[in-house]
């Protein structure tokens, strides 16, 4: 089993953007510096994506003109990253200084056409031309590939459609890929089952995972990734997320529980609990949301 575990913090952007109430630019900001001061260095920023699908991320511009006044911001912005779904969103990731960007896909069509309106394959060929562009200016790119265990219109996914896609996303340049559950319905022999059939076609190095918690599933599968070798774990701060295009399905496992699990393990994060504490603390106030990190509670029951 590894010793180390690097965590990509995914609140900002995949956990803010299923709440419906529009959180201001500089809330965000704070909430990302609060995150850093964490000792999280790898953070969703936000996402240049049409603000008529997504308007929680209309300011993601201003997020970052906010993060670069800050003192750390140049630090935050080094290994930051943004989502872009289009030449358009390339385009203002790279007027706004961003050096990491993600693009996302699915293993299922159905998905892929409520999304992005499109086919997985007509979403491949969309990105081949940003992905060019990314590598000819020293961006580094992250490919999401959604539904990698089940899909909330096509049902269960086969890791034979998710390895094709990996492949595709490898083939035009991705560092990186997330494999996301994004209704939370996997288990620990599925997990294993997924990345028995992705071993020799994405190298662990190069795979993250990226799982909601709808069924309670979601420390038990990261456990199970862990133990085949997985070293980049997505998470959420105090659980925010969802995915408005998956009825039903509930927030990112929360930041807090999977630091818990790991510190438990004696496997090395480098992240800061106190203050990882105090931001899940800050975005629930602000949000006015429950806690929903059983670490957070218990933790806070303690008096941390």
């Amino acid at each position: 089993m590894t010793s180390d575990v690097q965590i990509v913090e995914v609140g900002p952007r995949d956990g803010l953007q299923a709440e419906s109430t529009i959180v201001p630019a500089d809330l965000k900001a704070l909430l990302i510096e609060k995150l850093h001061q964490a000792k999280l260095s790898r953070i969703e920023l936000g996402s240049f994506v049409s603000p008529r699908s997504v308007p929680q991320m209309a300011s993601t511009s201003d997020v970052i003109n906010h993060l670069k006044g800050l003192t750390a911001g140049r630090k935050i912005m080094s290994k930051g990253s943004v989502l872009v779904a289009n030449q358009k969103g390339l385009d203002a990731a790279l007027e706004s200084g961003a050096t990491h960007i993600a693009v996302f896909t699915a293993a299922s069509d159905a998905f892929t056409l409520k999304n992005i309106n499109g086919t997985i394959q007509e979403s491949l060929d969309r990105f081949a031309p940003l992905m060019a562009q990314a590598k000819t200016t020293g961006i580094s790119v992250r490919g999401y590939i959604s539904c990698v265990i089940g899909c909330p219109y096509q049902g269960p996914t086969s890791p034979s459609q998710v390895v094709p896609v990996a492949e595709a996303l490898l083939d035009l340049g991705c560092d990186e890929i997330s494999l996301g559950d994004t209704i939370g319905v996997g288990t620990p022999a599925q997990v294993k089952q997924l990345l028995s059939a992705l071993q020799s076609t994405l190298p662990l190095h190069q795979t993250a995972v990226h799982f909601h918690d709808t069924y309670g599933q979601a420390l038990v599968n990261i456990l199970t990734a862990i133990e085949l070798g997985v070293k980049i774990i997505d998470s959420s701060i105090a659980g925010l997320g969802g995915c408005p295009y998956a009825p039903g399905s509930s927030g990112n496992v929360a930041t807090e529980d999977v630091v818990y699990m790991l510190n438990g393990m004696g496997i090395e994060t480098g992240i800061d609990v106190e203050k990882l504490l105090m931001a899940s603390r800050f975005v629930r106030d602000e949000l006015g949301l429950p806690i929903r990190s059983k670490a957070a509670l218990a933790l806070t029951a303690l008096g941390h």
